[in-house]
């Protein structure tokens, strides 16, 4: 390590961290450290970090995010789940920005498992996260904490892509729906394989996701995405058959689709998130009036 640090992590300093902690980046894990410090502040740029905010950090890894995310003022919550990466980030921390080492609170878990965050909820997300659990980290992150106003992560192309599909398209799919009921969603930048320790082997993206409302529906969120799933499950199918076992038969599934203003011979991909709301709206105010017109049944 160099006797006067900078605010940021250097390619030498990287790998001299890694080699004194004894680690090498694992594929299991989707470790892929950023060597690059004007990709560290593109980043906190693009998520737009005020002084004094409150950021949620997930898979901080060696710090190179973070460093940035505390230059920009922000107060840093990061949720590691490598033990040694979680003990090591707060001397990383003080070495380079000793002036904000309160600033960082370090949650050893998988971030999948997190429920509660220590401090002030988080209004920003930002992160490069690894390629093996973006998608279902991010929709865990936008469901439990509804505080977050934006996003912006580091994801593998082909992902951010899917992420910010609007309907219509091929790579439009599930990730793209179900983030849809959060937040919109855009592709900002496309980030070169160079920037990153090991190399991948693929292209990597950033995302912006901003929240809204979700869409006004008498179906609980879980209802929704469950339509969702459905309509994807076998893509190519039609709505009214890819439909038909969660309404309970074909003809239910044509029932509720018309009753939602969707076509029944449409595919998944031609619906928005307000359509499968819809849908499942018009399935969920099928089933009592199914069950009340069932033979034998008593009213109690």
């Amino acid at each position: 390590m160099t006797e006067n640090p900078g605010p940021l992590l250097g390619p030498a300093e990287i790998r001299q961290l890694a080699e004194r902690a004894g680690l090498r980046p694992t594929k299991t894990l989707g470790q892929n450290f950023v060597l690059d410090g004007g990709t560290v502040r593109k980043i906190v740029r693009q998520a737009q970090i005020e002084p004094g905010e409150r950021v949620v950090e997930v898979g901080p890894g060696l710090g190179s995010l973070t460093l940035g995310l505390l230059e920009a003022g922000a107060s840093v919550v990061a949720v590691e789940i490598d033990p040694v990466l979680a003990r090591l980030l707060p001397s990383t921390i003080a070495a380079h920005q000793p002036d904000a080492a309160a600033r960082l609170t370090v949650v050893g878990a998988d971030a999948l498992d997190v429920r509660e965050l220590p401090g002030q909820p988080p209004t920003a997300l930002v992160a490069n996260l690894p390629y093996n659990v973006s998608v279902p980290v991010l929709l865990t992150f936008l469901e439990r904490f509804g505080t977050l106003e934006r996003v912006l992560v580091m994801v593998q192309a082909e992902v951010a892509d899917r992420l910010a599909a609007p309907p219509g398209g091929r790579v439009y799919g599930v990730p793209s729906a179900k983030v849809a009921w959060y937040a919109s969603a855009r592709r900002t930048s496309t980030i070169g394989r160079s920037v990153f320790w090991p190399v991948p082997n693929v292209d990597s993206a950033l995302v912006r996701l901003d929240r809204r409302e979700p869409p006004v529906t008498a179906a609980t969120r879980e209802q929704v995405f469950a339509v969702v799933d459905s309509a994807f499950a076998q893509r190519r199918k039609m709505l009214r058959s890819a439909l038909a076992q969660l309404a309970g038969s074909p003809e239910a599934a044509v029932r509720a689709l018309e009753a939602a203003g969707v076509d029944p011979q449409s595919r998944g991909e031609r619906v928005d998130i307000d359509g499968f709301a819809r849908i499942a709206t018009a399935l969920a105010a099928q089933r009592p009036a199914e069950a009340a017109a069932a033979p034998g049944t008593v009213d109690r």
